[in-house]
């Protein structure tokens, strides 16, 4: 005879976000999602202690060794621990790309709000000029900045976040459409408060469980993009490890040593799907359709 699982029960006076809690865990992915995105983030954060090898240590003796019990991963094209590196190879694209994604979401999300709660003349200018900046090839103009600027984190956070951020106000300022013409708003405006009052106290939160889904997605699309400037060259500074510049350093010789190249790749690709995985459960759990999220 087959079990049958009864769903789980939600107490009428437990919170929105204890019930989207209990909606997230039954979802299968999204818990392995979660699971390996919290890997990922003690990896980064406790990863130096816990590499068996010195990362930056160089013996031209093992270039390119195949993965053993000494080095689990094999090593790279300078005779590097590949495991030790791939292990806090996350460490600066999670920093930097999670201070990125929350500079993008505070401008954006505010500039959205503020635009959709506004409305009329100034809203329809303020959206062409986003259309605009959206259409401009980004990762030409972030080379640009950084060729012009200098190669550190503070300038990768804030070209980042910026050009994030413009994705992020078209997001916003359409979730906050919905909200405008309802009751509350419109009792807030006859109670004469003032525009910062109902956008941060009226709008704001009701807009909240969407900004947290546009969230994730903005991480896992920055942290495509930092891989992708590492792997160019703009990235991080060697010889600090990272994803990106070490599938750069070692794809010339991928035909016969593909560790060096696939065990960074997987490392960055697990990281990117268990925030997708992460958010879908969420937004599934909160009652919302990222698929036909407003764009």
């Amino acid at each position: 005879m087959t079990a049958i699982t009864a769903p789980v029960a939600i107490h009428p006076n437990s919170s929105r976000w204890q019930q989207a809690w209990q909606n997230m865990r039954r979802s299968t992915s999204g818990m392995i999602g979660l699971a390996v995105l919290l890997l990922h983030l003690v990896a980064a954060a406790i990863g130096p202690w816990l590499a068996p090898h010195d990362w930056t240590l160089q013996n031209g003796y093992i270039m390119f060794q195949t993965p053993s019990s000494e080095y689990w991963f094999g090593t790279d094209n300078l005779g590097r621990d590949l495991f030790s590196r791939t292990l806090i190879g996350g460490k600066e694209a999670i920093t930097i790309t999670l201070l990125g994604t929350l500079l993008a979401m505070v401008w954006g999300s505010l500039a959205g709000i503020t635009l959709g709660f506004i409305g009329g003349k100034t809203d329809e200018w303020f959206m062409r000029f986003v259309d605009a900046l959206l259409a401009i090839p980004w990762l030409l103009f972030l080379l640009l900045i950084i060729a012009l600027v200098g190669q550190s984190g503070l300038t990768l956070v804030l070209t980042l976040g910026f050009f994030y951020g413009i994705a992020v106000i078209r997001v916003v300022r359409g979730a906050t459409l919905e909200y405008v013409p309802k009751d509350f708003v419109l009792a807030a405006k006859t109670r004469g408060e003032s525009k910062f009052t109902i956008v941060t106290k009226e709008l704001l939160p009701n807009v909240l469980d969407a900004l947290l889904v546009e969230a994730a997605m903005r991480w896992a699309w920055m942290l495509l993009a930092f891989s992708s400037l590492s792997f160019l060259g703009f990235g991080v500074v060697p010889p600090t490890p990272d994803w990106g510049l070490m599938i750069a350093d070692n794809r010339g010789m991928i035909s016969i040593a593909p560790w060096a190249v696939l065990f960074p790749a997987l490392a960055l690709s697990s990281l990117i799907i268990s925030i997708n995985l992460t958010a879908d459960a969420f937004a599934k759990a909160i009652g919302l359709d990222r698929a036909k999220a407003p764009v």
